[in-house]
C-alpha cells in the first residue's frame, strides 16, 4: 500500500442523486448535487473511481494519486448489492458468473468472470423507495467485480434480462460500508 502518512483518506456513503465529483464543469448539468456539499473535504481530494448519479454506497476519497491508482486496479475487488426487476433465475446468475457481453465505447465487450449470488431476503442497506410492489417482483443479488467499465453492473444485469433498479456498492477491497448511512463520512487515514 502506498505511503499514506502525509495524505488524507475518507470513506463516504455516496447518496443516491449525487455526482461523484466536486466541481461541475457542464452547463447542461448546473443543478446537480456534488460531494463537496456533504463535508468539508481537504483540498486536492479526489474520488477513487465513481458511482453514477443513480447509484449509491461506498466511495473512497484520497489526496494520494498512487493509492487511487491501486484501488482502481483489477487487483482490488468491488462488491455491489443490486436490486433487479423480476425474479432472478439460477441461469441468469450462472451467466453473470461466466461473463456477459455488454457494450463499452460502442463496441462489444465480454465481462470477466465474477462472483454473483442471489439473496433469499433483501440485504441490510438503508431503505430507499424505488417503486410500488404493484409494478412486479424484484430480486436482490451480490455482484463482485475486479474491473469497472462505465455503468458495468447495470449493463450486465440488463444483458441477462433483469434491469437494475437499485445499486449499492458495499465493499472496495478491505473497506466495507458497514452501518454507514447516506451522506456519512469517516476519516480513515488512521487505519491505513
Amino acid at each position: 500500500m502506498p505511503n499514506s502518512k502525509k495524505h488524507q483518506h475518507f470513506k463516504l456513503y455516496k447518496p443516491y442523486g449525487y455526482l461523484s465529483q466536486f466541481v461541475n464543469n457542464q452547463s447542461k448539468r448546473r443543478n446537480k448535487k456534488l460531494l463537496g456539499t456533504l463535508y468539508k473535504f481537504p483540498e486536492r481530494i479526489m474520488a477513487i473511481g465513481r458511482l453514477d448519479e443513480k447509484s449509491e454506497g461506498l466511495l473512497l476519497l484520497t489526496t494520494d494519486g498512487k493509492m487511487s491508482e491501486h484501488i482502481r486496479s483489477s487487483q482490488v475487488e468491488k462488491e455491489y448489492y443490486v436490486m433487479v426487476d423480476g425474479l432472478i433465475t439460477a441461469e441468469a446468475i450462472k451467466k453473470l458468473k461466466q461473463g456477459v457481453e455488454i457494450s463499452v465505447d460502442g463496441k462489444p465487450y465480454l465481462t470477466k468472470a465474477t462472483d454473483a449470488l442471489y439473496f433469499n431476503t433483501p440485504p441490510k442497506v438503508p431503505e430507499r423507495f424505488v417503486r410500488d410492489k404493484k409494478h412486479g417482483p424484484t430480486s436482490w443479488l451480490s455482484i463482485t467485480l475486479t474491473e469497472g467499465k462505465f455503468r458495468q453492473v447495470r449493463k450486465m444485469t440488463s444483458a441477462i434480462g433483469f434491469p437494475t433498479l437499485r445499486l449499492v456498492r458495499i465493499r472496495i477491497g478491505d473497506f466495507h460500508l458497514e452501518q454507514m448511512q447516506p451522506g456519512e463520512v469517516e476519516d480513515i487515514a488512521t487505519i491505513l
